[in-house]
């Protein structure tokens, strides 16, 4: 009777998911953990935050496969739910939702401030050269993988672009040019973007100086409704002939700024900056 028992009780042990856990798993479940007391405590991103580090703890719960459950088994419910992120469809319906809410009148009263934008983009270059640079110092590595010098091109872009502050372009070009890497890339470039309030206030104090940061900017003068119209349009058509990879991201992003200052659509442009851009967010 005891010895039944003892199988039994072994046999159940079995199916737990402390049988099943690494170490991979604890160590991504306290990160999980440390992002939702950072959103629920300190107020840091929680729209971000939040979700994220639960999304971390669910997919790090160890479980035996074959049971389809695990957003990586086919089939389970999560799996399907993560389609959208496998294939790109999130990424171009939150850029709909951000055009909505964005006003870029600051930006078309001083185009001038469009350099402060491009000065941004110097951090993107040096990491994917510092990449490329890393990734050349392993040439042995060539005679495993002949393809290795081009799949660490596609790896340098896709982490070069967490510079980019955005979560949804990461996603969308990890997804094209380093899908192994996605998870890392988006985890990394949201905890990035959640944590510029703690990160930002030092090196502003540090590379200015008081009397610097008592500076008030003038007021620009006000952007027309013509301009706001056709601001987004023109966007549209010279930034996609000059990069037509980024058709899915700018297209959606121009669109929902148009619902916003056409002025015709405003039930279309408040339902895509609160209800649309929440759902597909969660």
């Amino acid at each position: 009777m005891l010895s039944w028992l003892g199988e039994r009780i072994w046999y159940y042990l079995q199916l737990t998911g402390f049988s099943w856990c690494t170490w991979g798993n604890i160590a991504m479940i306290m990160i999980g953990c440390l992002f939702m007391y950072l959103a629920i405590t300190r107020e840091y991103e929680p729209l971000l935050l939040l979700p994220i580090g639960f999304g971390i703890v669910l997919g790090n719960i160890p479980y035996k496969l074959g049971y389809q459950i695990g957003v990586n088994e086919s089939g389970s419910v999560l799996n399907l739910l993560y389609y959208g992120v496998r294939n790109g469809i999130y990424p171009p319906l939150i850029f709909l939702g951000i055009g909505a809410m964005t006003d870029f009148s600051c930006l078309i009263a001083r185009p001038k401030l469009i350099l402060l934008g491009a000065a941004a983009q110097i951090g993107i270059f040096i990491t994917f050269l510092a990449v490329l640079l890393i990734g050349s110092s392993f040439p042995e590595l060539g005679f495993i993988d002949p393809d290795l010098p081009n799949r660490i091109r596609c790896a340098a872009a896709a982490v070069a672009i967490i510079g980019g502050a955005d979560g949804p372009t990461a996603i969308f070009i990890s997804n094209r040019l380093a899908p192994d890497l996605m998870g890392v890339i988006a985890i990394s470039a949201y905890s990035y973007m959640a944590l510029v309030p703690v990160i930002q206030p030092p090196i502003m104090y540090l590379l200015t100086t008081p009397e610097e940061r008592k500076i008030k900017m003038s007021s620009p003068p006000p952007a027309t409704a013509r301009q706001k119209i056709l601001f987004p349009i023109i966007i549209l058509l010279v930034c996609l002939f000059l990069a037509p990879g980024g058709l899915p991201l700018i297209g959606m992003l121009c669109l929902g700024n148009l619902l916003k200052e056409s002025g015709v659509t405003e039930r279309l442009a408040r339902t895509a900056r609160n209800a649309f851009i929440d759902i597909v967010t969660i």
